[in-house]
């Protein structure tokens, strides 16, 4: 045949998810770690590796960093599911709590990945638009909740892309008014020490997602768990990949696992590189500074897409452009670095931002500020 059948047709207007995989002297696009794994870590890792058996299948269930994680969380292992990111633990969330038919909420500005998912399963989407503070908007999920027949929603604490955290009394406030699974998703819980752990007891419809990509220096191996009622994992093993989180993979996650205190050091430090980012950002005028819970800054900037550019051409230093994203127009972010990176972003963005004010004085603005290219 010289032709092929189309795919379902919810895929028709469906845009994949863009990372944006550039390469810069300075990488501050993707939230990760700026730091590898201490020195020791990746000696120990290094000798783990050499005993691996490569030509067997890993253990599918990951039993060994199950029962680690457990224990560290006062839970069962049957409360706990490793996948292979938190992305592969967010589609098959949708997988069993979404499809045609079923009801997915969200909150945009917000990690994409929720929509894509449930706009590729078929789910009915259900977008609730962050306050302009980025706040969500509790009257409208409220009522929405009132409404009825919502089957899976997904709270990002604090907000990716935007920093924010939601009230735990709004989280709890949503447990107690549905059955629907809420998904916590607290990828930067180690950032910014609140998590919902502490009411899984009493509600039977929380799970809690999080990763070891962010803090713990493993963005490279993909490994993610989520903490959730045994019922709820035991539906989630019915639709998850048998084999996704290899060996090495499992071997490294437990490792790091059992050495968390090792990254607190740095995790403290970044903190302090934030306040940093957040100050200096601050200081240049023009730029537009959001508080943030996560080690990450969103900073809005007029003509942002050329300053995104600007940054990498000029300085090869590499950011996120969010200024075409709906609620974040003219929003950028800047992934907390270390110390020497966090001074070059920010000499850069002095020297482009104090560029474009004197190309405006002189009437010249155009010459950049006017330049729109990716």
């Amino acid at each position: 045949m010289d032709r092929v059948r189309p795919p379902r047709e919810a895929l028709r207007d469906l845009s994949p998810y863009d990372a944006k995989h550039l390469e810069a002297e300075v990488m501050l696009a993707s939230n990760e770690n700026p730091l590898n794994l201490p020195g020791e870590l990746l000696e120990r890792l290094s000798d783990l590796a050499q005993r691996i058996p490569y030509n067997r299948y890993p253990d599918p269930m990951a039993t060994g960093l199950r029962e680690e994680i457990a224990a560290a969380n006062g839970l069962e292992p049957s409360n706990v599911l490793v996948g292979n990111g938190g992305d592969e633990i967010i589609q098959d969330l949708v997988l069993a709590w979404g499809g045609p038919g079923r009801v997915v909420l969200d909150f945009p500005p917000t990690f994409v990945m929720y929509s894509i998912d449930a706009k590729a399963t078929g789910s009915t989407l259900v977008q609730i638009p962050r306050r302009p503070d980025f706040s969500i908007d509790e009257e409208a999920l409220k009522a929405r909740l009132a409404d009825g027949d919502v089957d899976l929603i997904f709270i990002a604490n604090p907000n990716n892309p935007t920093g924010t955290l939601a009230p735990e009394t709004l989280l709890i406030d949503v447990l107690n008014a549905t059955d629907a699974l809420v998904v916590v998703d607290e990828a930067y819980f180690e950032f910014s020490r609140h998590t919902m752990r502490p009411h899984m007891s009493r509600h039977a419809n929380l799970a809690i997602l999080r990763t070891f990509s962010k803090a713990f220096s493993l963005a490279g191996l993909r490994a993610g768990y989520l903490l959730a009622h045994e019922d709820v994992i035991t539906e989630l093993t019915k639709v998850r990949q048998p084999y996704s989180v290899n060996r090495f993979t499992q071997a490294a996650a437990r490792l790091v696992f059992r050495e968390r205190p090792v990254f607190e050091a740095a995790i403290s430090q970044l903190l302090r590189n934030r306040d940093v980012l957040v100050h200096g950002l601050s200081e240049i005028p023009g730029v537009e500074v959001f508080p943030s819970e996560a080690n990450f800054v969103l900073f809005r900037v007029e003509h942002a897409s050329a300053v995104w550019r600007d940054l990498l051409k000029e300085h090869s230093v590499l950011v996120r452009d969010f200024s075409r994203t709906p609620g974040l127009e003219e929003c950028l972010r800047v992934s907390v670095g270390t110390e020497d990176e966090v001074r070059r972003f920010l000499a850069a963005m002095e020297e482009i931002m104090t560029r474009r004010r004197a190309a405006a004085h002189f009437g010249v603005a155009g010459a950049h500020a006017g330049s729109e290219g990716e």
